[in-house]
């Protein structure tokens, strides 16, 4: 049965988050502004969609990826919409109804759809990639899902046979040599591998790190030389779900670390340093300065409320925190950067590595609901002011993904791009603000005919 077949109360099913039952291609779109000439390519918001009613207990992390597309070029804007067909989905719609349950509730498809799929159902709902001249959908749990330009689903893409494991939705892709580090956890041992591809996308190095615990890392950062993992007690308990529990428990005994280990490293080689205990989901970014390594991001002091299948309010609130490691004393230091909350941060991807001077950070409407922002931060590190732009009451924006001029020189000349749901209009637009001032304006805005839903990480594709 399909999802929008099936009354429902649940908030991840509903309002903004309610999934869309049709894929489209839509020409000529409404734009209210100007297009900047820099702005050739192809936005691709990634989320998760639904098609069948779920299994018992739902949460995002468990719907159907869908991939949005809104793409430049002379003569305008277009919209495309397609879901990622993964192997459990097709096998869903063989049957007509759901065949797998999620984080909230462990059910596990019969031994017919076992043999066809497995056990997991890779719905690749999360970020997306360009490397290797590969697009990649990205579930951290699974191999990637490699889609075309026109957003078909290509296939799982697990590196020519070379991978083991999945790959985190946050690669990080060295704007010099084109490498691209990622890593795979896994609630098995090992509970932790790190890869590297290299520029034509040819995996070249893996190994295992060594934890005491199966933990849900996210995120990570890269720097010029290193690596840097964080080991917080967000735990998975399979033998817990099994029983009808949560899968994941924040356990603070086991304490919070940062490893750093150097780039292509043995695993064996990652040194540790001690945090007090806290949670990051996401990096803005890293970068070596005197022997220091600098990290920005965002930081929970406990377990993010997201991951609670019951509730959806936010049990705690991440403010912007930056850490220096001397990597010749073995310290670590840190502070709290700014008073007000934010996520989904991001930053010019060519800094990705190098030290950045500018950050930019979705600001929440509230905390009461950890997947609605209404506006973004702009940080700038070098003069230590910052910048704030606020969308309309009725309004919810998402992640906030830079675009840089490729006529620019400077670090923030390009552009911010973002969809936005209006809940007064039940539509979204893709807003373009310019970067250098983010308090004007929008330089555009393209209407897209149909509301998009709410959903989790975005990209930008040049034109090639």
């Amino acid at each position: 049965m399909s999802i929008d077949a099936v009354p429902t109360t649940s908030p991840f099913l509903s309002g903004l988050l309610a999934p869309v039952g049709d894929e489209r291609d839509d020409h000529e779109l409404e734009i209210v502004g100007e297009l900047p000439d820099g702005l050739r390519g192809m936005f691709v918001r990634n989320g998760p969609n639904p098609q069948f009613a779920p299994l018992g207990k739902y949460h995002p992390f468990d719907g159907d990826g869908m991939l949005h597309a809104v793409s430049f070029d002379e003569g305008g804007a277009s919209y495309r919409n397609r879901w990622i067909e993964s192997k459990g989905l097709l096998a869903e719609r063989r049957r007509g109804a759901a065949q797998f349950g999620g984080l909230g509730e462990l059910v596990m498809p019969d031994a017919e759809v076992q043999a066809e799929v497995g056990f997991l159902k890779n719905t690749a709902n999360t970020h997306t990639i360009r490397h290797g001249g590969r697009l990649l959908a990205l579930l951290e749990a699974a191999p990637p899902t490699e889609f075309s330009q026109t957003l078909e689903t290509l296939g799982e893409w697990d590196f020519a046979g070379r991978l083991v494991g999945g790959m985190t939705a946050h690669p990080k892709v060295d704007p010099v040599s084109g490498e691209m580090h990622f890593f795979g956890y896994a609630p098995f041992p090992p509970y932790l591998r790190y890869h590297v591809a290299d520029a034509a996308g040819t995996l070249v190095h893996s190994t295992e790190i060594e934890l005491p615990n199966p933990v849900m890392i996210h995120d990570f950062v890269l720097t010029q030389h290193h690596v840097v993992f964080l080991d917080a007690p967000a735990i998975f308990d399979v033998v817990n779900a099994m029983s009808g529990g949560p899968i994941m428990r924040w356990d603070e005994s086991q304490g919070t670390r940062l490893g750093v280990l150097p780039r292509r490293g043995d695993g064996a080689d990652i040194r540790w340093f001690e945090l007090d205990t806290c949670y990051v989901v996401h990096f803005f970014n890293a970068w070596e300065t005197d022997g220091h390594i600098e990290i920005r991001a965002p930081r929970f002091p406990t377990m993010p409320g997201g991951f609670d299948f019951e509730h959806p309010g936010g049990h705690t609130v991440p403010m912007p925190w930056r850490w220096s490691l001397d990597l010749a004393a073995g310290t670590i230091v840190g502070e709290q950067t700014d008073d007000r909350s934010g996520e989904f941060p991001r930053i010019n991807d060519n800094f990705a590595s190098l030290p950045t001077r500018y950050l930019y950070n979705c600001q929440p409407r509230t905390w009461e609901f950890e997947f609605e922002f209404n506006g973004v931060v702009k940080y700038d590190l070098e003069t230590g002011t910052s910048q704030q732009r606020s969308y309309a009451e009725s309004e919810v924006s998402g992640e906030h993904v830079f675009v840089p001029d490729p006529g620019g020189v400077a670090e923030d000349d390009g552009w911010l791009l973002t969809m936005v749901a209006d809940r007064a209009r039940d539509a979204s637009d893709l807003v373009v603000l310019d970067a250098h001032d983010i308090e004007a304006e929008p330089v555009a805005r393209i209407r897209i005919p149909r509301r998009v839903p709410l959903g989790f990480h975005a990209n930008w594709f040049p034109a090639v």
